[in-house]
């Protein structure tokens, strides 16, 4: 009797060990009988994908704002800590899409980005996308937890018009059957430019007044000494960037002295650094009240639009507000609030222009009292 039990058990384990094999065999035939196609990322490495994805997540700066942008967040299965809790105020794309912040986590974001891989596998995506990852990092991570991992780019920090950005968005168009979308995007983006150009690109020089921006956020907020050369809503109007002599590529910061010396007829101030300015304003009235833009009342507010990269809606919706306040007889036809919600209604799929206004300041002329 006891031998014949035995005899059973074993038949039973070899039995339950050979379905056990069998089971992982089909999970391995299926795995490999998946259809993929083979996609060259913005690190020009080539990475096999799922032909069809239907489940994602996005790492680093921006990157989830071009999902966003192709109208994909119904694929997006965890986000960044920094989705989750930093303020959406100045990301238009996580004040329409509220939804976002309730997935899952995947890592904790911000500027150099640090994918879990251990909660990446929880969320279980066809494909990662990321931006601003070292390519051994990507490499990597990869490696470590066997999904297909595509890097992104913006291209040049704080611009809103380079191929890299345009390639992204085709990319990711392409791994997520949104190529048509993308077309549309990349359409708009370079019709909003078109138009700004078109209305500006005649203007004598001698008619365009010289202009500056303050306050603008470079890894941190900044007050008036903070700027940019080749500002690109003021590239995108043809505007006379005093800083522009300069000769820098991008972001620098200048002394009063030297903005005393322009002495610009308009200012405009980034809302980013907005209270810092108004409080240097309290400290030293003396010297603003010097320059002619202070005098004369011509400074405005603009909406911050380099926010976790470039919030593309937001540079277009500021060019055109700056073309209104610079030249009101070619935008005489826009209303720059309109036109900022046509923008982010295109773009992120909702009017989301007076939130921003309501907790950012929106486009206004601003005065100054001691």
């Amino acid at each position: 009797m006891l031998k014949k039990l035995i005899g059973l058990l074993t038949v039973l384990i070899v039995a339950v060990g050979f379905c056990g094999c069998m089971e992982q065999n089909t999970k391995i035939t299926a795995s490999e009988n998946i259809e993929k196609i083979k996609v060259v990322d913005l690190y020009g490495r080539e990475v096999e994908v799922p032909k069809e994805v239907n489940r994602i997540v996005c790492c680093g700066p921006g990157c989830l704002r071009l999902i966003t942008y192709l109208n994909a967040t119904d694929k997006v299965v965890g986000v960044e800590d920094a989705e989750k809790k930093w303020t959406p105020w100045t990301r238009p794309y996580r004040i329409a899409h509220p939804e976002l912040a309730e997935l899952p986590s995947i890592g904790q974001g911000g500027p150099s980005p640090k994918p879990n891989a251990e909660a990446i596998i929880q969320v279980n995506p066809d494909v990662i996308f990321v931006t601003y990852m070292s390519k051994e990092n990507v490499e990597a991570l990869q490696q470590k937890i066997g999904i297909p991992v595509v890097v992104l780019s913006y291209g040049q920090l704080a611009t809103f018009n380079n191929e890299d950005l345009f390639k992204s968005l085709e990319l990711a168009g392409k791994i997520l059957g949104k190529e048509e979308r993308a077309k549309e995007v990349i359409k708009f983006i370079k019709d909003c430019q078109n138009d700004l150009n078109e209305r500006t690109k005649d203007i004598p020089d001698d008619k365009k007044p010289k202009v500056y921006v303050g306050g603008i956020g470079f890894k941190g907020t900044h007050g008036i000494e903070s700027t940019q050369c080749n500002y690109p809503p003021f590239v995108a109007v043809n505007a006379k960037n005093v800083v522009d002599e300069l000769n820098k590529s991008s972001h620098v910061f200048i002394t009063k002295e030297q903005l005393l010396k322009w002495n610009p007829d308009v200012i405009f101030i980034d809302e980013g650094g907005l209270n810092l300015v108004i409080e240097d304003y309290k400290k030293n009235p003396e010297f603003y009240n010097s320059l002619k833009a202070f005098k004369n009342g011509n400074v405005y507010a603009l909406l911050p639009y380099n926010f976790y990269t470039t919030n593309i809606g937001t540079a277009l919706a500021d060019a055109y507000y700056i073309g209104k306040v610079l030249y009101p007889e070619q935008f005489k036809d826009i209303n720059p609030e309109e036109k900022a919600d046509e923008i982010y209604t295109f773009l992120v799929g909702k009017p989301v222009y007076k939130e921003m206004k309501e907790k950012l300041g929106g486009f206004k002329k601003l005065e100054f009292s001691n």
